[in-house]
């Protein structure tokens, strides 16, 4: 059997530079030991990282600060809120609720009586409305009697002719 010499892992090292070399020795130390199978043809192309060399006359990239976070407003609403142990957004005071409402009921409430202010009929408009129904009603009585005459038989239509004549023929003996 053979026996191979097991060599425990050295600690994980805590500077960022730091853990960049660690990681880029272990991978090579991976890579001579032949864990993987079959060596891609770029990894021997690739060469080691710039960045490891520490060289103190480069300046180092800082995160940009977020102009929302870093306004006074937003901190003081965000200690406001860790102080308060709130979790949701800031709630209004009662007065405040209630005077939103009573605004909105109010609107709602003008909002109405514009409605009903152009619905409204003058007594005027009123009048002649009906006037004009009452002539559309006459018309179509009218037109109602001439389509039955014109449905009627001949005779009724004859007798109807001597009623009139016999109206007009006894006015003229009274005079």
């Amino acid at each position: 059997m053979d026996q191979k010499m097991f060599i425990s892992p050295p600690q994980p090292p805590t500077g960022r530079e730091e853990r960049v070399k660690f990681a880029y020795a272990e991978l090579q130390q991976h890579r001579s030991e032949g864990v993987h199978r079959k060596p891609s043809p770029v990894s021997s192309y690739v060469p080691p990282p710039d960045y490891l060399d520490e060289e103190e006359d480069l300046i180092k990239p800082k995160k940009l600060v977020n102009p929302v976070k870093a306004s006074r407003s937003h901190q003081e609403l965000h200690q406001e809120l860790l102080s308060r142990g709130v979790t949701s957004m800031e709630t209004k005071p009662e007065l405040q609720r209630v005077l939103e409402s009573r605004r909105r009921d109010q609107l709602i409430r003008q909002r109405k009586q514009e409605v009903e202010a152009h619905r409204k009929i003058s007594p005027l408009e009123a009048e002649l409305l009906k006037r004009h129904r009452k002539l559309e009603e006459l018309e179509q009585q009218q037109e109602q009697q001439q389509q039955d005459n014109l449905k009627a038989p001949e005779f009724i239509k004859v007798r109807e002719k001597l009623r009139r004549t016999s109206v007009h023929c006894e006015e003229d003996k009274d005079m």
